[in-house]
């Protein structure tokens, strides 16, 4: 299927038989991806008495349960809820699918102390003049394979400054994507700064905007414009393992 729209006031067409797939899947009892020392991903069978929920054992149909945890089991959108007393569910804060993405490349700014930060002025290089795009997709370099299956607890990932995250709230970024385990520090003492500014947290919270994290883009798919689809599962939940498809727009 082919569907034609227009975006800032230019006619695009996608064709929805060829998306780009960036979210990563997860492989039961796999080491990996995950952060900040969540139990690893596990698909398991029903077991109830001489039940066994599995084909391989037996069983007329294949019965599982599937445990985990959304913030640190691989790529999954989060909305306000993650930081929040009040009871925000993605499935009410997100209600569009939609969308066009801008993607670009960075390579982090390391610090004396072995910090690796996205800064602002790391944005402005690339999204200066930036219009109408609510979402933005940043992939980080070194972009290797392994980012599909690494634990990156205690390794300190590279993370946004506040003010980074200020001015994509400044340009009408309402949806973040992007390749790191979290915005912020691993470990920051509980502040919380990127995710409290991006939600307006919490004298003016934005419910509508979303982070998705732990994404993995090949770098086959070049930086620009790309239509695109943001799935989550319908769960009342803060966050949900969540796919994010991208399509090319042809003029």
């Amino acid at each position: 299927m082919i569907i034609s729209f227009e975006f800032d006031g230019i006619f695009y067409s996608s064709d929805l038989k060829k998306g780009k797939d960036i979210s990563i899947p997860l492989i039961s009892d796999a080491t990996g991806p995950k952060c900040f020392f969540a139990p690893n991903f596990k698909i398991e069978p029903v077991v109830a008495g001489d039940f066994i929920g599995s084909v391989a054992a037996g069983s007329p149909v294949n019965f599982k349960n599937i445990f985990i945890n959304p913030h640190g089991n691989g790529t999954h959108t989060e909305c306000v809820g993650h930081i929040s007393a009040d009871p925000y569910t993605i499935y009410e804060c997100l209600k569009e699918f939609h969308y066009v993405a801008r993607l670009v490349t960075l390579t982090p700014e390391v610090l004396p102390n072995g910090d690796q930060i996205i800064t602002e002025q790391l944005l402005i290089g690339l999204l200066e003049g930036n219009v109408g795009t609510q979402v933005v997709v940043i992939r980080t370099l070194p972009n290797e394979e392994t980012k599909t299956t690494v634990d990156y607890s205690g390794k300190n990932p590279p993370y946004f400054t506040t003010e980074a995250i200020q001015y994509l709230h400044k340009i009408g970024i309402n949806h973040l994507i992007t390749d790191l385990p979290s915005i912020d520090r691993e470990e920051d003492g509980g502040r919380l700064d990127g995710h409290k500014t991006f939600w307006g947290y919490p004298d003016h919270i934005t419910d509508y905007k979303t982070i998705t994290e732990m994404v993995y883009v090949p770098n086959d798919i070049e930086d620009g414009l790309y239509f695109c689809n943001i799935q989550i599962a319908s769960i009342m939940s803060d966050a949900s393992p969540s796919k994010v498809v991208l399509y090319d727009m042809e003029r």
